[in-house]
């Protein structure tokens, strides 16, 4: 009997194993030979691939992406009294590790040619807080690529160490370079609903061989080369187990065709939707060869993202609003905010659509007709 599918789940993004069972042949050698805790051939050779794999001498692979982000500004010798600026537009584990260094935020806004880091707010920024600013936190949205020839041109004017997250941009291009090799440190996220994952973990990439170095002391529990346990600095629970490492090892044999299935999907939506009154979509420049991370609508008129998400949650499909700018949250409330209003537009009027790359057409078709319903 054939599967009734017209109440199937559709998610916003799931994990997706290979076909071909990569991610499982290297975690059985994993525990062939009891390589199960923490560290491992797994992860020196991830760390290696991934590295390759974006250009990116050094890597160093953790629990996290925000693990990677926090150690990054340690690295970058941010603390107390600093201030980091960092994009409102993005998800509050870009900003928290700000605070876990007892830093200062400042929150810029977006442009809507790129949807990240206005450069222009930047400048303003860099202008009002000259020698105060230790770092810059630049967001690859829902794996599009910030207009890093602008920004790193101001960030170098200024003198400021620029730190990527690239947690949602992995296999996206920025002329033809990898997001998250253009500042002194990238970071990645394997988040269990990023564009390849490793059901949780972050990698931390640099050309800078000490830093990384430094990095992987660190979270290791900064334990010193010691008999016995000895610790001189503070040290961090953040290195990735090396099975985990094994999902990843697997999962990058196959980025290649996940980044090839988000497009065809964003193709998909734009083809059947745009057409649609008041309908637009995220921007792809002639320089962004962006990962579809997320296919991201926007609309203006009497339909609200909201209708959209209700519309399609009835029919068990899930959906998003766009990411709430930071400097809207109650607890960065306090802190200061350089920019317009395009962050705040883009959050009233976005909404991500399902993106899972198990979709088949008839899934998108589905989700298609149930928004056309609402025209």
């Amino acid at each position: 009997m054939a599967e009734n599918t017209s109440n199937k789940k559709i998610w916003l993004a799931s994990p997706h194993m290979s076909d071909e069972g990569y991610e499982m042949q290297y975690v059985q050698e994993a525990f062939d030979t009891n390589w199960v805790a923490p560290l491992g051939p797994n992860v020196n050779e991830f760390e290696k691939e991934l590295a390759a794999k974006v250009g990116s001498e050094h890597a160093a692979a953790m629990t996290s992406g925000t693990g990677a982000i926090h150690l990054a500004l340690k690295a970058a010798g941010v603390g107390k009294g600093d201030i980091v600026f960092c994009p409102t537009l993005t998800f509050s584990a870009t900003a928290n590790p700000i605070i876990y260094q007892n830093a200062t935020p400042v929150f810029i806004d977006s442009d809507y040619e790129t949807w990240n880091m206005n450069p222009k707010a930047l400048e303003a920024a860099l202008e009002k807080y000259s020698y105060k600013v230790k770092a810059v936190l630049v967001v690859h949205l829902y794996g599009l690529s910030a207009d890093m020839d602008k920004i790193m041109e101001i960030c170098s004017r200024y003198n400021v160490i620029v730190i990527e997250d690239a947690a949602e941009s992995l296999g996206a291009y920025y002329k033809g370079r990898h997001t998250g090799t253009f500042g002194e440190f990238g970071v990645f996220s394997f988040n269990g609903n990023k564009i390849i994952t490793t059901s949780g973990g972050g990698m931390l990439v640099s050309d800078d061989e000490e830093k990384i170095k430094k990095v992987r002391f660190w979270s290791t529990q900064s334990r010193d080369a010691a008999m016995h346990y000895q610790h001189s600095e503070l040290g961090f629970n953040y290195r990735m187990s090396n099975v985990v490492a094994g999902i990843g090892r697997g999962q990058l044999k196959i980025l290649d065709q996940r980044v090839a299935k988000k497009k065809y999907i964003f193709e998909f939506y734009k083809r059947e939707l745009g057409q649609l009154e008041g309908v637009d979509f995220m921007p792809i420049n002639d320089w962004n060869e962006p990962n579809y991370w997320l296919s991201v609508m926007t609309l203006k008129g009497s339909l609200r993202p909201l209708d959209v998400i209700e519309a399609l949650e009835k029919e068990n499909i899930e959906s998003r609003p766009v990411w709430k700018p930071m400097h809207m949250q109650p607890f960065f409330a306090e802190y200061d905010y350089v920019g317009g209003n395009v962050s705040e537009k883009l959050f009233e009027n976005g909404v991500c659509l399902p993106s899972d790359t198990k979709m088949t057409d008839e899934d998108l078709e589905r989700i298609c007709r149930i928004i056309k319903e609402l025209w």
